[in-house]
C-alpha cells in the first residue's frame, strides 16, 4: 500500500499521537532521549520486614504456593531458588539478558517477550503478602530472597525486564499493593523506596510515548506515577511532581480513552479489564492514603466502565465474551480465581464508583475486602442496552447473553471482527471469537482477522487491510445500528458495513430463553464468501446445513444460492500463548444471499 493510501489512517491516529511516537524513537536511535541519561542503585534489600499477624482478613491466595503461572493457565513447579528472570518457556530462541541496555534490545528478535516478562510483574508477590499478612513467617524471607534476586539480576536500566514501561508499572503497582497489605505502607523499608524510586525514573521521561499509544500504557504508566509518587512523599524530592503528572494523565485519560458510554479505546474486554482494574487500585490507594478525590468527570466515565464490563459478564461462571486483543494481563491478584472470571474486577469497581453490589456474595468479594473497600447490599442491575460508541449491542434473556460486535472506530482496531457475534449460555461460551495467541508468531494475523470470527469473510480477504503489525488501514464504518425489542418482548440488534472493496454485508441478531436466531445479508462487490461460526468444543454431526451437539443445535437456511457447507477444526486462544482446536461450521457461498442461522440451546 502506497503511503498516500496509509495518510489518511495516519490522520485518524492522531498527528499529536504520531509526532509523540516518532520523538520518542528518534530520541532513541539519536542518544538524545532524557530516558537514556538516568541512573539508579537498588539496594539488596531487605525490601519487607515481619510484621505482626493481621486480624479480620479474607482468605490468602496459595495459588503460588507450588507453582509458577504464565498468564493465567502455564505452570511449572515452584523452585527452592528463585527463577530464571531471563527464560522464556514459550521460545527455543536466545533470550535477551542484563547485559544489554534496555533501548538497545529488539521487540521482536527472540520470540515473543511477553513470555520472558511475565514473572518481572510480580503477581507472586502480592499473592504470597496475602498469606505473608495472615502471619507465614516463612514468606517474608522468601519475599525478600526473590526481590533481592531479581535486583541483582536486573541491575537498573539494565535487560529486557527494564524496556517497556508499562511493565515498571504494573511492578510499581504490585509493590506498593504489597506494602499496603503488610501494613508497611507509611513506614516503608528503604530498599523498597530505592527500587520505586528507580522504576518511577524509567517511566516519567516516556510518558509522552504511552500517551501516544492511545491505550492502556497510558493508564497504566500514569497510575505508578501516581501511586509510587505519592507512597515515597516524604522519602524522595521528586515524589509530588510524579504524583502531580500521575493525577494530570490519570484525569486526561480517563477523559480521551473512555468513551461517554463506557467504552474503552481498545476493543476489548479483558484490556478493559486492565483499564477498570488499574483505575479500581488507584482510587483505593487514593482512599487509603486520604487524598484528595479526582474530578466527577473521571468519575463518570468509570461508573459508566463498570457498567460496561459488568454487562459483558456472564453472573453463574464470571466468563466474559473474548473479543479484541488478549495478552494475558490480570493486575490484581488477590484471591484465587480462573483467569477468565471476570467477577472480581467488576464487583470492585461497582462497590468502588457505583456503591453497587454487581454478583452477590462470593469470593469475588475478597478484593474489598484486602482493601478495605464497604461491600453494599444495593444490586447493580444491567439491562439490554447498545455501547454504540465502542460498537457493541448486548442482548440478555434469561441466562443467555448474546454481544454483537460492529465498526464504531475512533481508536485504531485491532482486529477485523465486524459483526461478529458472541453467545454465552448458563456460563458456556457456545459461539465464541479465536482470541489472539501471541502478538509475535506466525499466527498472530491470523488470529486477528476475519477468518477467526463468527463474521462473514469476502474473497478470502480481511475486512480491512493490514498497514503494519499493529495497524489496519481504511477502518470500517457501521450502518443501520439499531436495538429493539423484538414482539415487545426479545431483544434484537442490528447492524451493517461496506467495506473499501464494496462488499457489504448487514446482520440483525433476536435472542429468546432458547433460541438465537441470525440473520445476515450479503451483497455488493464479491465472487465469494464463506460464513464460519466458533462452536464450544465438543462432538457434532453435520447434516445438510445444521449440525448438532450436546449443548446446541444449529440450522441454518440460504436464500440466493447454493451453499456448501463444512464441518472443519481451527485455533483457539483463550488464554495468551494457549492454543486448542475447535470445531467450526462453515458456510461457503457465491452469490449475494440472505442466510437465517438458528442456534437451539
Amino acid at each position: 500500500m502506497t503511503l498516500a493510501a496509509k495518510l489518511p489512517t495516519y490522520a485518524r491516529l492522531g498527528l499529536p499521537n504520531v509526532a509523540r511516537v516518532a520523538a520518542y524513537r528518534l530520541g532513541l536511535k539519536s542518544g538524545l532521549h532524557p530516558v537514556l541519561a538516568q541512573t539508579a542503585h537498588i539496594p539488596p534489600g531487605p525490601y519487607f520486614r515481619e510484621t505482626p499477624t493481621r486480624v479480620g482478613l479474607p482468605a490468602p491466595n496459595t495459588s503460588w504456593d507450588d507453582a509458577l503461572w504464565w498468564f493465567g493457565w502455564y505452570c511449572r513447579p515452584l523452585p527452592t531458588t528463585p527463577p530464571d528472570w531471563f527464560a522464556n518457556p514459550f521460545s527455543d530462541a536466545a533470550q535477551p539478558d542484563a547485559s544489554q541496555d534496555w533501548w538497545r534490545i529488539s521487540d521482536f528478535g527472540a520470540g515473543d517477550i511477553k513470555g520472558l516478562w511475565e514473572l518481572s510483574r510480580m503477581d507472586w508477590a502480592v499473592a504470597w503478602a496475602t498469606q505473608a499478612a495472615h502471619g507465614e513467617a516463612e514468606v517474608f524471607t522468601r519475599l525478600n530472597t526473590w526481590l533481592a534476586d531479581w535486583v541483582r539480576e536486573n541491575p537498573a536500566y539494565k535487560g529486557p525486564n527494564w524496556k517497556c514501561g508499562q511493565e515498571a508499572s504494573i511492578r510499581v503497582l504490585h509493590l506498593v499493593l504489597v506494602s499496603w497489605l503488610l501494613d508497611q505502607d507509611q513506614n516503608p523499608e528503604k530498599a523498597l523506596i530505592e527500587f520505586v524510586s528507580a522504576h518511577l525514573r524509567r517511566i516519567a521521561p516516556t510518558m509522552s510515548y504511552a500517551i501516544g499509544q492511545q491505550n492502556n500504557h497510558g493508564t497504566s504508566e500514569a497510575a505508578a506515577l501516581f501511586v509510587g509518587g505519592s507512597f515515597l512523599m516524604g522519602h524522595d524530592p521528586r515524589a509530588d511532581d510524579w504524583m502531580r503528572k500521575g493525577r494530570t494523565w490519570l484525569e486526561d485519560r480517563a477523559q480521551v480513552l473512555i468513551e461517554p458510554d463506557g467504552s474503552f479505546s481498545q476493543y476489548s474486554v479483558n484490556y478493559h479489564r486492565l483499564m477498570l482494574d488499574t483505575y479500581s487500585l488507584v482510587e483505593a490507594w487514593r482512599r487509603h492514603a486520604k487524598l484528595a478525590p479526582f474530578s466527577s468527570e473521571l468519575y463518570h466515565r468509570l461508573e459508566a466502565a463498570t457498567v460496561w464490563l459488568v454487562s459483558m459478564t456472564d453472573e453463574e461462571s464470571g466468563e466474559a465474551p473474548n473479543i479484541g486483543a488478549n495478552d494475558g494481563a490480570n493486575l490484581l491478584p488477590l484471591a484465587e480465581a480462573e483467569y477468565r472470571d471476570f467477577r472480581q474486577s467488576g464487583q470492585l469497581a461497582s462497590a468502588l464508583f457505583l456503591q453497587r453490589d454487581a454478583f452477590g456474595a462470593g469470593p469475588w468479594n475478597n478484593a474489598l475486602k484486602w482493601l478495605s473497600i464497604p461491600e453494599s447490599s444495593d444490586p447493580l442491575q444491567t439491562k439490554i442496552e447498545s455501547f454504540d460508541y465502542g460498537g457493541y449491542h448486548v442482548l440478555k434473556q434469561d441466562g443467555a447473553r448474546a454481544v454483537l460486535r460492529y465498526p464504531r472506530f475512533n481508536f485504531r482496531p485491532s482486529q477485523a471482527d465486524a459483526l461478529h457475534l458472541d453467545l454465552i449460555v448458563c456460563g458456556r461460551a457456545l459461539l465464541r471469537d479465536a482470541g489472539t495467541f501471541s502478538y509475535n508468531s506466525s499466527q498472530s494475523e491470523w488470529f486477528a482477522s476475519a477468518a477467526a470470527h463468527n463474521t462473514v469473510q469476502f474473497d478470502g480477504r480481511d475486512q480491512m487491510p493490514r498497514l503494519s503489525r499493529f495497524l489496519f488501514g481504511d477502518w470500517l464504518r457501521a450502518s443501520n445500528v439499531n436495538l429493539t425489542l423484538d414482539n415487545g418482548t426479545h431483544p434484537k440488534a442490528t447492524a451493517g458495513y461496506t467495506d473499501g472493496q464494496g462488499a457489504k454485508h448487514l446482520r440483525s441478531v433476536s435472542l429468546s430463553s432458547n433460541e438465537l436466531v441470525c440473520k445476515d445479508e450479503i451483497s455488493g462487490n464479491f465472487s465469494g464468501a464463506c460464513l464460519r461460526w466458533r462452536l464450544l468444543p465438543g462432538e457434532y454431526e453435520l447434516n445438510g446445513l445444521s449440525v448438532k451437539g450436546d449443548h446446541l443445535s444449529l440450522v441454518m437456511e440460504v436464500d440466493g444460492c447454493t451453499p456448501r457447507a463444512k464441518l472443519d477444526i481451527a485455533p483457539e486462544s483463550r488464554h495468551y500463548l494457549e492454543q486448542t482446536k475447535i470445531p467450526v461450521l462453515e458456510l461457503y457461498l457465491d452469490a449475494p444471499s440472505k442466510i437465517t442461522t438458528r442456534v437451539f440451546f
